[in-house]
């Protein structure tokens, strides 16, 4: 459980990188396109820090279909 914990504050801390936020605002129920940060330089950012340190690559459809913090996660947490 506490690998689970650590991975969730990691994947945090990386969003909030993201998205210039401190990881201390983002929850994983937020619906991140509701962030004042969102835009389109956004999308990018968030896209590129997951292919950086996931290695994963989002197909745009996908991430469109993705709403809360928590969904980006466990999406990222199935395609590893």
């Amino acid at each position: 459980m506490q690998g689970r914990i650590d991975m969730i504050d990691n994947f945090i801390a990386l969003l909030a990188n993201a998205l210039e936020k401190k990881p201390s605002t983002i929850a994983m129920n937020d619906e991140f396109r509701n962030y004042k940060e969102w835009d389109s330089l956004a999308v990018l950012a968030v896209i590129a820090m997951i292919k950086q340190n996931f290695n994963i690559t989002i197909p745009r459809k996908d991430f469109d279909e993705l709403k809360t913090v928590s969904d980006l996660f466990e999406y990222i947490q199935a395609h590893r």
